[in-house]
């Protein structure tokens, strides 16, 4: 799976992935951080999240960091908002307000980028990538936060031989092998969602479920 791959997805419309809504399990469990107004919050593949501007509404800095030129200009676009667009080596960035968003690979991130960063947030991220590339998105993304940041991790978990990701499932004992020392991770809740998701049915999955998780590095 390449950057192709996910710019084709955006180009011919195919997003299932994206919300019209802000997620309400973030509504729930965010405040569970306790980060103050002014944590810069970075939003990996962040696509065009409505979540962003909810993080921003609680008076967070947000970064986002974006592979396809579409969601980033969709995300300014449909908030009516003009973007201040100037470049660097990790990209083009887009910022307005208290939100930015590069316009580039999130592999590329390093913790001289991250270094004010307080927390993260993943929902759509971490189960967007096969097993192979979730060990280089941990031992990069995650590697370059500061130690004393904390997260909210939102992960799927389903029988994978029944459907091919992405998105993909992401057991428990993935999530605690991955967040081991120097990470802290937290079970916050679990929620049979199958009923919820009528085009994974469609698909065949007999079980979903989702999980969510609190991070905190150090």
């Amino acid at each position: 799976m390449d950057a192709d791959f996910w710019l084709q997805r955006w180009q011919e419309g195919q997003i299932g992935f994206h919300r019209s809504d802000v997620m309400p399990l973030l509504e729930k469990h965010w405040p569970s951080l306790q980060l103050p107004e002014g944590a810069r919050v970075l939003v990996p593949l962040c696509g065009k999240s409505l979540d962003m501007h909810w993080l921003a509404a609680k008076g967070h800095r947000v970064l986002g960091v974006e592979l396809s030129p579409l969601a980033v200009t969709q995300f300014f676009e449909e908030a009516g908002l003009e973007p201040v667009r100037t470049t660097s080596h990790y990209g083009e960035h887009f910022s307005a307000g208290p939100v930015e968003i590069i316009l580039g690979d999130a592999f590329g991130v390093d913790p001289a980028l991250l270094a004010d960063v307080d927390g993260v947030y993943d929902r759509a991220a971490l189960i967007a990538l096969p097993a192979d590339l979730r060990l280089r998105y941990r031992d990069t993304v995650y590697a370059s936060i500061p130690t004393g940041a904390q997260g909210l991790l939102i992960t799927l978990e389903y029988p994978q031989a029944e459907k091919a990701g992405p998105p993909f499932s992401v057991e428990q004992a993935e999530v605690e092998a991955l967040f081991a020392a120097p990470w802290r991770h937290t079970l916050l809740e679990r929620r049979d969602i199958l009923d919820q998701e009528p085009r994974f049915r469609e698909e065949g999955l007999s079980a979903l479920e989702t999980a969510v998780y609190r991070l905190r590095r150090g």
